[in-house]
Order: structure tokens, then C-alpha cells, then sequence
């Protein structure tokens, strides 16, 4: 989902620019190019490789919050189909694994503490769905932990890892997400942990959906995003993994989330 957060009309849940609200670009800064060997790295792994950012740690931000390392380019994953077109709901190759599990999550002291209550109620929108996955705040040693970001996006996370653990961390820049409301802080939360738990964005095939300007499609690769079966077929307005968010807008799970993370982990 592509985390943009718009002043007044859109946010970007993943990586949300403070003035698109499906771009994640939280200011205008001199940002470092990323070669053309790499960019081709990003496409045939299945991802987008328009508008790929830099982050303070020298990883790939694409699709406006998705966190891609050096090691990650240079992965060659299980082939698998994907379909274009549609607004699915897609996941990736990686799931989590080793079932019934509880997954700890913390925030960082760094963070302003509203987001403690943020990440308590998006914990437990995941909780309420009886899931085979069990989320659990703690204050040190989390399985995924929530810490402060900077830079030219909102927020950023990974997918699991080939040995089936979730992405470990969730970078949010505080800063330019604002003083959004609570619920909205927790959507953000909740959309940047779908993607440490192996969502892809809804409208992976055309973020213009969520985020507005131009179609983006990213035609047929056949790496990085599985469909769910079940899930809608046709836009669907209100996912919480969809790639933009608007300001003070509230993405609580619709009955396309329940079934895609039903199909997943119940």
C-alpha cells in the first residue's frame, strides 16, 4: 500500500507522502539514484520499480513502503502466477509459518506515546478475528518492532523471511505523518504489520485506485504476488491493504481483509 499521506484528502498507509496520499514522500529532498541494475533487480522480483527511494540504511523503499535490502535483490524466489489486472487481494511467496504462533510487537520510546494506544488498537483488530496468528504488544525484545523513521516516505516494512518469520520491523516517520487521529495512525500500523505477515497491497496491479494520478500497472510479472482466493475481483474502496490512505480516514478490516486473512491464517 502505498503510504502517502495527503494533508487534507489522501493518505499512503505504507509509505505515506505528507502531500500524496499514496506517495510516500514525507518532504522534498536530494534523493541518492538508485542504479538502473538495480531497478531491473526490483522488477524481476515482481514489485514496482518506478519511484524507488533510498532509506537511511541504504535499503530499497518501492511501492511507496515496501523494504527491500541488497540481499533481497539479489533472491531468486519460487516462481509463481500472478494475475493482472483485477484489484485482488494478493500475498506474497513468503508466509508466516510454525502455526499457532504469537507474534510480539513493540514501539519504540522514540515514537510519540499516543502510538502505544495507536498500535494497541491495531493489535487488536487482528486479534478479533480469531486467527491463528496472535498479536501481543511488549516493551523490549518483539518479534516485529515499531521505531522512528526519516526520510522522503511515511512508512515502511518487509515480508517474511524465507524460514517463515514476519519482517521484524516497521519504520514510521512520526513526523510527517502528523497529528492524525488515533484511528487512523492505527490503520497505518495495522496496513505496514499485513505487510510483515505477507500482504502485498490490494490494488498491487493499479495503485491510481487509491492513490490518484495515472494507471499503474506493472504488467505480468510472475514473481512476488500470489492471489487469494475469494477475494474481490473489481476495486474495492475500503482494504485495509490498499496502497494510499486519506487524512483522518479510519481502514478497519472490510469482509474481503477477513477472507483474505482467513484464507491465510485461520
Amino acid at each position: 500500500m502505498r503510504k502517502i499521506l495527503l494533508p487534507s484528502a489522501v493518505l499512503a498507509v505504507s509509505l505515506v507522502f505528507l502531500a500524496p496520499a499514496c506517495k510516500k514522500t514525507a518532504s522534498v529532498q536530494s534523493v541518492p539514484e538508485v542504479s538502473q541494475a538495480s531497478l531491473d533487480k526490483i522488477y524481476q522480483l515482481g514489485f514496482s520499480n518506478k519511484n524507488v527511494l533510498l532509506d537511511e540504511e541504504g535499503n530499497y523503499i518501492v511501492e511507496g513502503d515496501i523494504t527491500l535490502s541488497e540481499q533481497d535483490l539479489a533472491a531468486v524466489p519460487e516462481t509463481r502466477f500472478l494475475r493482472v489486472g483485477s484489484e485482488e487481494q494478493y500475498r506474497t511467496n513468503n508466509l508466516v509459518t510454525g502455526l499457532p504462533r504469537t507474534i510480539t510487537v513493540s514501539v519504540a520510546s522514540q515514537l510519540p506515546s499516543s502510538y502505544v494506544a495507536a498500535l494497541d488498537e491495531a493489535i487488536s483488530r487482528y486479534n478479533a478475528e480469531g486467527l491463528r496468528i496472535t498479536l501481543q504488544r511488549v516493551s523490549s525484545g518483539a518479534a516485529i518492532s515499531i521505531v522512528k523513521g526519516n526520510g522522503n516516505y511515511l512508512a515502511s516494512a518487509g515480508f517474511p523471511t524465507s524460514s517463515g518469520n514476519p519482517y521484524n520491523q516497521v519504520k514510521v516517520n512520526s513526523r510527517a505523518i502528523g497529528n492524525q487521529p488515533q484511528s487512523t495512525v492505527a490503520s497505518i500500523l495495522a496496513h505496514e504489520m499485513g505487510h510483515c505477515i505477507g500482504f502485498r497491497h490490494t490494488d498491487y496491479m493499479d495503485r491510481s485506485f487509491s492513490c490518484g494520478g495515472q494507471v499503474a500497472n506493472e504488467g505480468a510479472s510472475t514473481v512476488g504476488a500470489v492471489y487469494i482466493p475469494g477475494t474481490a475481483v473489481g476495486p474495492d474502496p475500503n482494504s485495509w491493504m490498499l496502497a494510499c490512505i486519506g487524512s483522518g480516514q479510519n481502514r478497519p478490516f472490510n469482509n474481503n481483509d477477513k477472507t483474505a486473512l482467513n484464507y491465510l491464517y485461520k
